[in-house]
């Protein structure tokens, strides 16, 4: 599936102006509230007409101006996962998710409710009405409704939002499995850097109505010149193995041959994992540090250096487990003679690594 978005329209004091491809995946439109990001999603789904655009799935056309061409919604397929979940209150669950199915046309790749229901553990909620669930339940059965629609695409704006921390922690696997299991593919609205490091296929970086930046997550997120959210959020993707889980508490990951360690995570040895080090959680030093309580400890090459207009500087370091980015001030930079070629290690607390953090590959 390649997802294809060209699209100009005026507001009052903003103009929306993006172009972007994006493959099969979980495509991440990111950056600032007002970045523009719900406009374009509500574009796809024909929840507004542009001025001028073209927006295609594949080799289905929604929208193209120059032709005077404009599907409205319901001839478009695309299931929508709003923020709230939006279910029908006076239907049970098992209604509802009867309701998405009903229309699936004839002949669409359909996927089975029980695989559904099971992927999104929602057995046991069928018999209830959505009044009787959590908000985490409830975007987990608008994820299935939709799902079971047979929808060309999944736009999902900004679905975990209105959730608190802890509804949070538990619906991000459930968009994991999608990702994974579910060949659909997902648009995904979000602000939070680490939602997009644990889904993001491809990411899709907006400020103030224009693509900045576009990619694979790994790249995009490792770029210390894209920074929606500001230099604070900046942080890079790594991938790993679980090699052990040790009786202290601490798993150890291997990333790519390098020994990576944080707090104990629901994964079983062998398995992959992405883990978003975030570039105010590093440490850089010229020489091999001894004596530190820090027990990751990486050798590296200062890429590129990036300084801020305040005293403050982003690195990228090319370091055997990946590249990652380090915020530092630029009094450090000068002090330690960092420059592009320059030898380092990047020392990152095994503490400061977050369970929102850490995620499927």
């Amino acid at each position: 599936m390649t997802l294809s978005v060209t699209l100009h329209h005026p507001f009052a004091g903003f103009t929306l102006d993006v172009s972007f491809t994006a493959p099969s995946g979980v495509t991440v439109l990111f950056g600032r509230s007002g970045s523009g990001k719900t406009t374009i999603a509500n574009a796809v789904a024909g929840l507004l007409r542009p001025q001028k655009g073209r927006v295609a799935v594949d080799d289905r056309v929604l929208v193209d101006s120059e032709r005077g061409l404009w599907l409205p919604p319901h001839r478009r397929r695309l299931g929508y996962v709003f923020q709230e979940g939006r279910l029908f209150p006076h239907l049970t669950v098992r209604q509802n998710l009867a309701y998405g199915r009903w229309f699936a046309p004839n002949g669409a790749r359909k996927e089975r409710p029980d695989h559904v229901i099971e992927m999104l553990g929602i057995g046991h909620l069928l018999d209830r009405r959505p009044g009787a669930l959590s908000g985490g339940e409830k975007q987990r059965v608008a994820i299935g409704r939709a799902l079971l629609s047979a929808p060309r695409l999944i736009i999902a704006d900004e679905p975990l939002a209105a959730l608190d921390e802890a509804r949070k922690a538990e619906i991000l696997p459930y968009f994991e499995r999608l990702r994974d299991d579910v060949e659909t593919p997902i648009l995904y609205v979000s602000h939070s850097a680490a939602e997009v490091a644990r889904l993001a296929t491809t990411v899709i970086a907006l400020e103030n109505g224009r693509v900045v930046g576009q990619g694979p997550a790994e790249q995009v997120l490792g770029d210390p010149t894209i920074t929606p959210l500001g230099a604070r959020s900046a942080g890079a993707l790594l991938t790993a193995i679980v090699a052990a889980h040790h009786d202290d508490g601490l798993t150890e990951l291997d990333a790519h041959g390098c020994p990576l360690f944080l707090p104990k995570i629901d994964k079983a040895p062998g398995s992959q994992t992405r883990i978003r080090i975030a570039a105010h959680d590093v440490i850089l030093s010229r020489t091999r540090p001894e004596g530190l309580s820090a027990l990751n400890i990486l050798p590296g090459t200062v890429r590129e250096v990036r300084a801020g207009d305040g005293p403050g500087a982003i690195l990228s370091i090319d370091t055997p487990a990946g590249p990652i980015l380090a915020r530092v001030t630029r009094r450090s930079v000068t002090a330690l003679g960092l420059l592009p070629g320059s030898p380092c290690h990047a020392v990152i607390k095994t503490v400061a690594i977050a369970p929102e953090d850490v995620g499927g590959a």
